[in-house]
């Protein structure tokens, strides 16, 4: 029997689906190191055990999902029915066995895998609204997913830093998390600064100016760092101070 071949064809988005995939096999690799007692210890995530932590990339990868069905069909299907359910779904799947949590991550993910490869190449600019109220074309679904699993990868706890992810993706990242910021008028004067790279406010209008590693700054930014204000981070002019919210 002949594979099916993914029907896009465009170079961006058949590399933002390989690396999307590369985020889903380190998300395995990590969970594979968890073992089922580890299940009930708590992540990296305020509040969530490692229960509600793969709960919740199971049911994203469902939900992200029903926007490539919405893309292709034409017909609104949205992330959630609310926040409210939203949340109420992975408390529900953190009681879960380990086994069927396992299932459900691996499943949820070869499941929205397939709805990418399927997806006509004429259907990735299709608009679909994610759970944060944005519209976006459905080819954003890779890079949210790429955030999704790569960042949880590490919440596991198991092992993986924000310093082993790739540099690629640490460097899309935070600028997508200072857009975010912008949209909630957050984070006005601020300026993050790696090497010869910057983000956020211009020079002359920073009021504090964080330097450092790329990972750390992502980890700050992200709420992951050591410290909330960073403690691998060196600060000019106002600060130090824990990083604004981001989803």
């Amino acid at each position: 029997m002949v594979a099916r071949q993914v029907l896009a064809t465009d170079p961006a988005v058949l590399a933002d689906l390989a690396a999307a995939r590369l985020g889903e096999a380190a998300f395995r690799r990590e969970l594979s190191r968890v073992d089922d007692a580890g299940f009930d210890g708590p992540s990296l995530m305020p509040g969530w055990t490692r229960r509600h932590l793969v709960a919740h990339v199971g049911y994203n990868a469902r939900a992200l999902s029903r926007l490539v069905v919405w893309a292709d069909t034409g017909v609104e299907t949205p992330m959630y029915a609310s926040p409210e359910a939203r949340n109420a779904e992975i408390d529900l799947g953190s009681t879960l066995r380990p086994q069927a949590l396992r299932s459900l991550a691996e499943h949820a993910a070869i499941e929205l895998d397939v709805r990418w490869r399927d997806l006509p190449e004429d259907r990735w600019a299709a608009p679909v609204r994610t759970a944060q109220g944005r519209e976006v074309p459905v080819r954003e679904t890779l890079w949210l997913r790429q955030r999704e699993v790569w960042l949880h990868a590490v919440d596991l706890g198991a092992g993986l830093r924000v310093r082993d992810l790739p540099e690629e993706f640490l460097a899309r990242l935070l600028p997508d998390v200072l857009g975010a910021w912008s949209r909630r008028g957050e984070g006005a004067g601020l300026r993050l600064v790696s090497g010869q790279r910057s983000w956020g406010a211009d020079a002359a209008a920073a009021s504090s100016v964080v330097c450092g590693d790329l990972p750390d700054l992502v980890a700050w930014a992200t709420g992951r760092a050591s410290g909330p204000t960073g403690d691998a981070l060196e600060w000019v002019g106002e600060g130090p101070r824990a990083a604004p919210r981001w989803l």
